[in-house]
Formats: C-alpha cells, sequence, structure tokens
C-alpha cells in the first residue's frame, strides 16, 4: 500500500454534548476497504469531535497494518471540518 485516503468526521449533538467519530479508509482510487465509529461520551465540543476522529483513525491505521506499512504508507486525511484541516496544515 503507497497511500491510503482517510476520511473522518466527528460531532456533537450540543456543544458540548454527546459525541461520535466515524472513520472510512480508501484506496488510492478513492474505494472504501474498513469503516469505523466509535461513541465518545456525553462531553465533548464539535471541535473535540472532530480531532478524536483524526485520533481514532491513525491509530486504527496502525493497529490494522502494523507500525512498519504505517511508515511506508503516504496518508491523506480528509475532513469537513475547516478548522481542522487549517490547523493541521499549520
Amino acid at each position: 500500500m503507497k497511500k491510503i485516503i482517510i476520511y473522518t468526521d466527528g460531532g456533537s449533538r450540543g456543544n458540548p454534548g454527546p459525541a461520535a467519530v466515524g472513520v472510512v479508509f480508501c484506496n488510492e482510487k478513492g474505494e472504501a476497504f474498513k469503516k469505523f465509529s466509535e461513541y465518545l461520551g456525553d462531553n465533548f465540543t464539535n471541535n473535540e469531535a472532530e480531532y478524536q476522529a483524526v485520533i481514532f483513525a491513525l491509530k486504527k491505521f496502525k493497529a490494522l497494518f502494523g507500525k512498519k506499512l504505517v511508515a511506508l504508507t503516504e496518508i491523506e486525511l480528509r475532513s469537513d471540518s475547516e478548522l481542522l484541516i487549517k490547523q493541521l496544515k499549520g
């Protein structure tokens, strides 16, 4: 695997409130091959949930494919959170 595209999303009902994350792993052609979701808890803001989605995705990727493959793979993160993307880009 040379490149993986990871779509992440997190959200809360209320701000703060109950929150969850969702993650989709796609190959270079954009074809989904793994999907995950997780309930975070009852006291998260929307921005916290968005960041937790990225952390969750990277941990899942490492757990599934191992440290060696992770080091050799280009990871492209995609999110609908403008704040998250701007902060990750610096």
